[in-house]
Order: structure tokens, then C-alpha cells, then sequence
């Protein structure tokens, strides 16, 4: 045997070793019990901060995380925009302001966390509520209820952005960023309208998160009946988080600017981890610009400054 033989296969052998161990490394779990998240086995109190990537531009996105991580957050929380990620079914759109892997890959680069809320229901003053207006026209759907045409939608958009978002292996254990993950928003809000329909897709929701593998725990925000493993409000056997604070409030055409005095912003947010909360989100900490067309509600501005602590400009 060629002497060179047994030195070649020992460094093919050290590499693969070296990729193994790199990345394993890497790697961070993320669980939870009755007072904090555990990440790596360690409880952890969080602050977070929201940041909305289509509401400002990737070549500011680098300053404005940089400026959160001065700020004190650990972590930064943003929805995912089904109306803009595919604005005709099945065609999707991951570039410029949508580019989701580079803006999260900004925040991992920062050395901060993500907390992705792919709803894929937004709200956030967003056009539609972030679904896509095609999504209106399909015969027979119904948003938001155990309608079948919808929920065949939703879960296919969810596949898509947790398939996306492991392709890229930006999930924590897979050495990502992304610690936790968010199914719905604020049905709680609605869920009456549907009286046991609403209760039944509640559970859907729940389960297909769940099943889709993201190994990073899910939240509903503000959802009481959310079944387990998913988040639940003022739960005795889950840390309590509060995803929105508002740093203040969004513009409207007509009506005056809204402030929050940072006193009252600082008191709520002491007397939240006094009280024992350990995962708190500034909602917004940088509010930016409603593009275009992408301002959702009745007169809502431009602007979405929302009185956060990094302004618009």
C-alpha cells in the first residue's frame, strides 16, 4: 500500500470528525418549564424586540439589529408575510425587503435570537391581515375556521416557510437563530364568532405546528385554550411571556401622534418581570415604513413608527 494511502484516509476520517463535532456543536436545544425557557439547560430571562424585515430595507437591517443589541434585547421577533411570499399561488417571492433568510441570517450574524411568527394570520396593520387576495377568490373557503380549503392553504404555507427556514438550518438546533416559532395570532379575539368550529381549528392549528417538526416550541399569542405543548397564557406549568408590549401605538391619518411616555414603557416592563415573567417583546422596537401598498385598517399611515424606540429614520 502506498504510504500516502493511510495519511489520506486519516485526514478524510480527522474532516469528517471535525465536520461531526462542528456541527453538533452548534447546535442548541430549546424547552421550557413552569418559569422560563431552557436553552442548552439553562433558564433564561429574554427580552425581545420587534422588528418587521418588509418594513425597511436588508441594507439597513444590519444597523438596526446591531442598535437592539446595544439596546439590551437577546432576541427579535418578526411575522411572516404570506401576501408578499406568494402573491400568486404556488409562484413565491423571497427577495429584497422579503428576503426572510438573509434577515434572519442578519440577526443570527449579530449573535441574537429569532422569534419567527409565521401565523400565517398577521394583523400588524398589515394589507389583508398578511393573507394573499387569492387567497379570497378560491369558491367555497372561509378564513380561520375548519374549513377545509383553508386549512389545506394554511398548512401548505406553513410547510413552506418551516421547510424553507430548515433548508437554510436556521432552526436552533440545527445551529440557527430561531428558538421559538408561532402558529395563528390574537384568534382568541374572534374564536366567540365561530362558537365550536373555532375551538376545533384551535386544536388543528396546534397540531399541524406540532407536526411539523421544528424542534423549537411554538406560542399562539394570547390563546387560553391553546392545547399542550403550545404557549398558554398565565399557565401554572409554562413561563409566562408577554409577546406584545406596546412601545406605543400606530399612526392613522386625522388623528393625532401616539406616545408613550418611556416611564410608563420602563414601569411595565419592571413590574412584568417582577411579577415573575421571563420572555418580554417591545412591540414595536423599530417600527418603520408601510411600503407601498402594504398598510392594512381603516386610515392607517405610511409611517409605522409606532413610537419605538429606534425611530423611522
Amino acid at each position: 500500500m502506498d504510504m500516502k494511502t493511510p495519511l489520506s484516509l486519516a485526514l478524510v476520517f480527522v474532516s469528517v470528525f471535525a465536520v461531526y463535532c462542528f456541527d453538533h456543536a452548534l447546535s442548541t436545544t430549546v424547552t421550557y418549564d413552569h418559569r422560563a425557557l431552557v436553552i442548552d439547560g439553562k433558564r433564561r430571562v429574554l427580552q425581545s424586540g420587534s422588528i418587521h424585515y418588509p418594513r425597511s430595507t436588508p441594507e439597513v437591517w444590519p444597523e438596526l439589529i446591531w442598535k437592539s443589541k446595544e439596546g439590551g434585547l437577546d432576541v427579535i421577533e418578526t411575522y411572516v408575510f404570506w401576501n408578499y411570499h406568494e402573491p400568486v399561488r404556488g409562484e413565491y417571492y423571497f427577495e429584497g425587503r422579503f428576503d426572510l433568510v438573509k434577515f434572519v441570517r442578519t440577526v443570527q450574524e449579530a449573535g441574537l435570537m429569532v422569534h419567527l411568527r409565521i401565523g400565517p394570520y398577521a394583523c400588524a396593520e398589515w394589507n389583508f391581515g398578511g393573507f394573499p387576495l387569492w387567497l379570497h377568490f378560491i369558491p367555497g373557503i372561509q378564513f380561520r375556521t375548519t374549513n377545509d380549503l383553508f386549512k389545506k392553504e394554511m398548512l401548505r404555507f406553513l410547510a413552506k416557510i418551516v421547510g424553507l427556514m430548515k433548508e437554510e438550518k436556521l432552526f436552533a438546533s440545527q445551529g440557527g437563530p430561531i428558538i421559538l416559532a408561532q402558529v395563528e395570532n390574537e384568534y382568541e379575539l374572534v374564536e366567540w364568532a365561530y362558537g365550536v368550529a373555532g375551538e376545533l381549528y384551535v386544536n388543528w392549528a396546534a397540531e399541524a405546528a406540532i407536526s411539523l417538526n421544528t424542534t423549537v416550541p411554538w406560542v399562539m399569542c394570547r390563546q387560553e385554550d391553546a392545547p399542550d405543548p403550545i404557549f398558554t397564557p398565565n399557565s401554572p406549568s409554562k413561563p409566562k411571556m408577554w409577546t406584545e408590549n406596546y412601545s406605543g401605538w400606530f399612526k392613522s391619518f386625522g388623528y393625532p401622534i401616539p406616545h408613550r411616555p418611556v416611564e410608563d414603557l420602563a414601569f411595565a416592563v419592571a413590574r412584568f418581570f417582577e411579577m415573575g415573567g421571563t420572555f418580554h417583546n417591545y412591540y414595536m422596537y423599530f417600527g418603520g415604513t408601510n411600503f407601498g401598498r402594504t398598510a392594512g385598517g381603516p386610515l392607517v399611515a405610511t409611517s409605522y413608527d409606532y413610537d419605538a424606540p429606534i425611530d423611522e429614520y
